[in-house]
Parts: structure tokens; C-alpha cells; sequence
């Protein structure tokens, strides 16, 4: 895999990642020596079946694990031997997360929910907390508790709390999985803006519309990675 100088700058270099877990006697590999470059900026999708190591994948870029083999580099930095405690750091400071459960606190306000990282980090907020809520379309529901909101909007609370930080890669593991059609459709539409901003996202998805979304598709089958194509977002 080679980068030639006229390709985008890259944000994330995988190179034979691999990653093997420990079942009894057995062991389980769950990727199998992925190699890809995701340039910065760049909307990627992540498909594939149920169990063919999706998540495990995500793990792996978010620092939440390590990987078995290979390297992986993310902005400058070689993600792979990081310490535990500088794991901890790297996605306090780089990676945001968005789940398909929200994960908000029911006792927190919407903007309360939002600044949650910001006890972690230490950091200031890199968008002030007013001007983030109403980039996701949330400033009239700043001082609602979770239990007021739609799914969608919970969502939408969920993903404002993982830019807070202002990360380089914004990762989503099914975020749509949750709502229905339409508010589905509505993520899907602050994801293409996000992207229009210039922010890296990589999303995990069942969801079609969603993949097509995406300015490049991914697909895992059995721990081994393959490209699809680069549908039209759309």
C-alpha cells in the first residue's frame, strides 16, 4: 500500500491489523490482517454480517483495545503501543463515540449530557456549549432531562457530547439502529453535514441508506476486510 504524494493526507494507516481473543482451548480470530488508509476528511462505512468483526474493528481505532498484530497509526500516532493510561488520554482528546444505545444520563440536562467529556478531559469545550447544541439542531431543548427527548434527539445529544472535545475521528457504531425510518433519515443528514464540515467519520451499519451515505463502504467478512466501491451520497 503505497501513498503517493498526490493522495489526500491520511488520518488513520491500518497495515495487517489483526486482532485474536482467547475462548477456553480456542481462539478466536475476529480480524484477520486488515490493511486500508482512511484519508482525513473522508466518510467511511463499515458493512458486513453480524460477527464478522465489525466492532472489533472499532474498538481498535478507538483505542478501546489493542491489536494482536500488525500497526495502526492514527493522526501521527502509533496507536498500537500506547500504555493503557495513553489509550485513555488519546480518546479523551481524538476520538469521539456515538452508540446505537445513547448512553445519556437521565438526571443530567441536555447541555449537562453534552459537557459530560469535559470532567474527563480537563479540557475547555473546542465549540462553545450553546453553539454545538444548535449545530445538532438542539438549543431550544438545552435544559430538557432525556426522558423529554425523541430518539432522535437523544441521538442527537449523543453525537453533540462526542464532538465537545473536538475530535479528529468521529466513530458510530449503528446509530441509527435504534430509530425509526425517518428519524433514521435525519441522523443520516447531520452525519453528511458533519462530513461537508470537514470532520473524518467512520460508522458501523446495518443500515443501506446510511452505507450510501458514505463517501466509501468497507465490508468485513470472516475477520477479512474488502472494499466495496464508492457509492454517490445521496
Amino acid at each position: 500500500m503505497t501513498i503517493s504524494p498526490t493522495t489526500p493526507t491520511p488520518l488513520v494507516v491500518a497495515r495487517a491489523l489483526g486482532k485474536t481473543y482467547r475462548r477456553g482451548r480456542e481462539q478466536i480470530r475476529a480480524l484477520d490482517g486488515a490493511s486500508f488508509v482512511i484519508p482525513r476528511g473522508e466518510f467511511v462505512a463499515i458493512v458486513g454480517p453480524s460477527g464478522s468483526g465489525k466492532t472489533t474493528l472499532l474498538n481498535l481505532l478507538g483505542g478501546m483495545d489493542s491489536p494482536s498484530s500488525g500497526s495502526l497509526g492514527i493522526d501521527g500516532h502509533d496507536v498500537q503501543g500506547f500504555t493503557e493510561a495513553e489509550r485513555t488520554r488519546f480518546r479523551q482528546h481524538q476520538i469521539g463515540f456515538v452508540f446505537q444505545h445513547f448512553g445519556l444520563l437521565p438526571t443530567l440536562s441536555v447541555i449537562e449530557n453534552v459537557a459530560l467529556p469535559l470532567l474527563f478531559s480537563k479540557r475547555k469545550p473546542a465549540i462553545p456549549l450553546p453553539d454545538l447544541l444548535q449545530k445538532v439542531g438542539l438549543q431550544h431543548r438545552r435544559d430538557h432531562r432525556p426522558m423529554e427527548l425523541s430518539g432522535g434527539e437523544m441521538q442527537r445529544v449523543a453525537i453533540a457530547r462526542a464532538l465537545v472535545n473536538g475530535p479528529s475521528l468521529l466513530l458510530a457504531d449503528e446509530p441509527t439502529g435504534n430509530l425509526d425510518t425517518t428519524t433514521g433519515e435525519s441522523i443520516i443528514d447531520l452525519f453528511r453535514e458533519l462530513h461537508r464540515q470537514g470532520l473524518t467519520l467512520i460508522v458501523v451499519t446495518h443500515n443501506p441508506r446510511l452505507a450510501e451515505a458514505a463517501s466509501r463502504t468497507l465490508e468485513l467478512r470472516d475477520g477479512q476486510l474488502g472494499e466495496t466501491g464508492r457509492p454517490a451520497a445521496t
